[in-house]
C-alpha cells in the first residue's frame, strides 16, 4: 500500500496540481490556491521520499550496532572500522560460524555486499528489516 498506492496517488496529486496551476496563470483568483496546492503536493512527495529513507538509515545504524555486538561476543573486538555499512549488511546473513573469516575477507579483500552475500555457505535470514 505504501509503496505502490500511496506513492501514485502522491504523482497524480503532484501532476493533477501543476496542471491546475498551468490553467489558473490567467486567472489570478485562483493562482493563489492553485500554487498552494502545488506546494503540498511536492512537500508531501518529499515527505514520502524521507519517510522511507530516514527509516532506512535508522534500520542501518541498528543493523551495524547488532552485528558489532555479535562479534565482540565472537571475539571480545570491534568490527574492523574499515568495514563499511553495505558490507555490514551483508554480513548479517552469515551464521556465527561464518561471520568472523567473512568480516575479516571482506576487509582484505574489500568484498562487496553482494560478494558478501554469495560467499555466505548456511544462510541466516533476516526477517525483520521493514
Amino acid at each position: 500500500m505504501f509503496h505502490v498506492v500511496l506513492f501514485f496517488m502522491i504523482i497524480l496529486l503532484t501532476i493533477g496540481s501543476f496542471v491546475n496551476l498551468w490553467k489558473s496563470i490567467g486567472d489570478h483568483s485562483r493562482l493563489y490556491s492553485a500554487s498552494l496546492i502545488c506546494v503540498v503536493s511536492i512537500c508531501l512527495l518529499l515527505l514520502f521520499f524521507f519517510t522511507r529513507v530516514f527509516a532506512l538509515k535508522a534500520q542501518d545504524r541498528a543493523i551495524r550496532a547488532e552485528e558489532n555486538l555479535r562479534h565482540i561476543v565472537l571475539t571480545g573486538k570491534l568490527l574492523d572500522s574499515r568495514l563499511n555499512i553495505r558490507q555490514i549488511i551483508g554480513l548479517r546473513f552469515a551464521p556465527d560460524d561464518e561471520f568472523v573469516p567473512l568480516a575479516k575477507r571482506a576487509v582484505d579483500e574489500k568484498l562487496s555486499e553482494d560478494e558478501i552475500k554469495r560467499a555466505v555457505k548456511n544462510w541466516k535470514g533476516d526477517y525483520y528489516r521493514v
